[in-house]
């Protein structure tokens, strides 16, 4: 039996001095367009998850961080239509610059406890009591 392609995303909950997490707004023209997710992207070949993030929030959002200020909070796996998802979801408190979206998409700082009022991808959303209970 052949099983689902399994991709492997890496996921940050970038979090401010005001304990706000940022959400990213997905592009139109791409899959889940209009949807809030947490910011990063496809690992890679030869690229470590952590190594995924610095180069995703420095390309996305302008922020620049270190794997050190990157820990592993939990993680998502999810069966869509024609792949597996499985998206290990860090937190950095520790970064330089300001955010802003340098692809286009919209970006907003929310509570934690108001994550639920933005429309997330069905493999974000279980990732949200996490965010809760920690902030």
């Amino acid at each position: 039996m052949q099983g689902k392609k399994i991709v492997l995303v890496a996921a940050c909950a970038l979090v401010d001095a005001d304990g706000r997490v940022l959400l990213a707004q997905r592009p139109e023209g791409k899959p889940l367009a209009g949807l809030w997710e947490f910011p990063g992207g496809k690992v890679e070949s030869g690229e470590t998850p952590e190594e995924t993030l610095i180069r995703e929030l420095e390309e996305e959002l302008g922020i620049r961080t270190k794997v050190a200020c990157l820990a592993p909070l939990t993680f998502a796996s999810h069966g869509y239509d024609d792949f597996h998802l499985l998206m290990p979801l860090y937190i950095c408190r520790r970064y330089e610059g300001f955010a802003e979206g340098r692809e286009g998409q919209a970006i907003k700082w929310v509570r934690p406890k108001a994550l639920r009022d933005y429309a997330m991808p069905p493999a974000d959303e279980p990732l949200i009591p996490f965010l809760m209970d920690l902030l």
